[in-house]
C-alpha cells in the first residue's frame, strides 16, 4: 500500500488528517521536510512549505473561508484549501489525490480491510468469485485484483455472459475452427486464449446456460479449451475471476446453476457490500467522481455540507453507477459556484426547496426540455467514454441496452421535429 508522508507542520495544521488517511488504508508516517523526498511516496505538506514541494506532493491550506482545490499543473503541486466547515470533503479529496491507480476509492475502515484482503487474494492464482448488487463495482475489484497480481503485465479481458447470445457464447469463450458453423469464414482463438497468461473476468456468470456451464467447468479443471469444430484441446494459462449479482448458492438450490461449477468458482469469495452500507465510501467516491468529471480550467465546484448529507442519506439502489449519474448531472446543472443540495437530483426523491432563489433570467426552460437535454448529455458522454460501445454505455448509465436504443431513437426523433419546426 502507498505510504503518505505528512510533514510535521502539515500535521500540526490539521491534526485529524493522519487518522482519516490511516482509516482509509494508507500507511501514514510523519517527518520533517527539507527536500524532494522519495518518488514512491505521496507527501502532504503545509501551504507554506511550497518551496520544498514537487508536482507529486499535495499542499494543504487549513483556513476558514471558501474552500478550493487546484490540480497539479505545470510542475506545481495540487493545493487543497479548507476549514472546519469543509473538513469532511477536504479529507476525502486528499485521499482521492493520494489514491494509487486502479485502487477503488475508499473512506470506510471496513472497506479498507476489504481492500487489504483483496491485496492478499491478488497474490494467489486461485479462482475468485466476486458477489454484489448491480453497480457496486465488481469489475473494478476484478481489475484491481489483476493489477495487484503477478499477471498484471498480461491482458485483463472482461466478458459479460448476459450480453452474448447463447448460440455464440461457446465460440466467443473457447474459439472456433474455420468453417465450423455458418459464417465462420476464419478461425478465432476465443476469449480464454486471448487472455492467456492474464486474467479473464466472467461477469454475470449466473446467466451462463447450464449446457455451457459443464464445458466451463472442464476448461477450469483441465486448464484447456476445445474450440468449436476442433478435434484437439488447446492448453491455457488463465486466472478466472467470476462475478454475479445473484446469490449463486440459491441458484444452485433452484437448479439453475451447477453445484460442481459453483464450488470450483467459490475458492476465494469476495462480497462487495451495497453502497448504502458504506456511508463514508459515498463521500470518497463522490470526491473521485468530481475530480474525474469537473471541467479543467473552471473553479472546482466544492460541495456544501448539505450536499454531502443529501448524498450520504440516499439509499442508492443503483449503487456506484447511480451515484456517478447523479454527480455528473449535478455538475452540469448546478446553479452556483459550489455544489449545493438543491443541485442534486435523486431518483424517486423530492428535491429540497431553496430558502431563497437567486435572481434568474426571464427566459424559462420547460422541464421536459431540460430533462431531455440532461439525458442527451449523459448518453453522449457515456458513449464517448466507451468508444461508442452501446452495451458498456448502457451499463455505465444503469439501464439496459434496449432502453438505451429506445432513448437514442426518441432523442433523434425530437431533434428532427425541432429542425423541421
Amino acid at each position: 500500500m502507498r505510504t503518505i508522508v505528512i510533514s510535521n507542520i502539515a500535521d500540526a495544521v490539521d491534526p485529524t488528517i493522519a487518522s482519516w488517511l490511516a482509516g482509509c488504508g494508507f500507511v501514514v508516517t510523519r517527518a520533517d521536510v527539507s527536500g524532494p523526498g522519495d518518488r514512491a511516496d505521496v507527501r502532504l505538506l503545509a501551504a507554506r512549505e511550497i518551496a520544498c514541494a514537487t508536482h507529486r506532493d499535495i499542499l494543504i491550506d487549513f483556513a476558514d473561508g471558501e474552500p478550493s482545490f487546484g490540480r497539479a499543473a505545470a510542475g506545481m503541486p495540487a493545493r487543497v484549501r479548507y476549514g472546519f466547515a469543509d473538513m469532511a470533503f477536504g479529507h476525502a479529496l486528499i485521499a482521492e489525490l493520494a489514491r494509487p491507480a486502479l485502487r477503488p476509492a475508499c473512506g470506510e475502515p471496513e472497506s479498507a480491510r476489504f481492500l487489504a484482503l483483496a491485496d492478499r487474494v491478488a497474490g494467489s492464482d486461485a479462482t475468485v468469485l466476486v458477489l454484489g448488487e448491480t453497480g457496486t463495482g465488481k469489475e473494478g475489484i476484478a481489475r484491481y485484483l489483476h493489477h495487484r497480481s503477478a499477471r498484471s503485465g498480461k491482458d485483463f479481458i472482461a466478458v459479460n455472459c448476459a450480453a452474448l447470445p447463447d448460440t455464440m457464447l461457446e465460440a466467443m469463450l473457447f474459439g472456433h475452427a474455420k468453417g465450423s458453423f455458418t459464417g465462420a469464414g476464419a478461425a478465432s482463438e476465443g476469449l480464454f486464449r486471448a487472455a492467456d497468461g492474464g486474467t479473464l473476468l466472467l461477469d454475470e456468470i449466473a446467466e451462463l446456460p447450464l449446457a455451457l456451464q459443464a464445458k466451463l467447468l472442464r476448461a477450469i479443471q483441465e486448464r484447456e479449451v476445445l474450440p468449436v469444430g476442433a478435434t484437439r484441446a488447446v492448453p491455457i494459462d488463465v486466472r478466472i475471476i467470476a462475478a454475479a449479482n445473484r446469490d449463486l448458492a440459491a441458484e444452485v438450490a433452484a437448479g439453475r446453476f451447477r453445484a460442481d461449477l459453483y464450488w470450483r468458482l467459490n475458492v476465494l469469495p469476495l462480497a462487495v457490500r451495497p453502497l448504502c452500507e458504506r456511508r463514508q465510501d459515498i463521500r470518497a467516491i463522490a470526491a473521485c467522481l468530481m475530480v474525474r468529471h469537473a471541467r479543467d480550467g473552471e473553479l472546482f465546484p466544492w460541495p456544501t455540507r448539505a450536499a454531502l448529507e443529501r448524498l450520504m442519506d440516499h439509499r442508492w439502489p443503483g449503487n456506484v453507477r447511480e451515484l456517478e449519474n447523479v454527480v455528473q448531472r449535478a455538475l452540469l446543472l448546478r446553479a452556483g459556484a459550489r455544489l449545493d443540495a438543491t443541485d442534486i437530483f435523486l431518483e424517486g426523491v423530492a428535491m429540497p426547496v431553496a430558502a431563497a432563489a437567486p435572481a434568474r433570467s426571464a427566459t424559462v426552460t420547460r422541464l421536459p426540455d431540460l430533462a431531455r437535454a440532461v439525458q442527451a448529455t449523459a448518453i453522449s458522454e457515456a458513449l464517448a467514454a466507451t468508444g461508442g460501445h452501446r452495451l458498456r454505455a448502457a451499463e455505465m448509465l444503469g439501464i439496459s441496452e434496449r432502453t438505451l436504443r429506445y432513448r437514442l431513437a426518441n432523442l433523434r426523433a425530437a431533434t428532427e421535429l425541432e429542425v423541421a419546426a
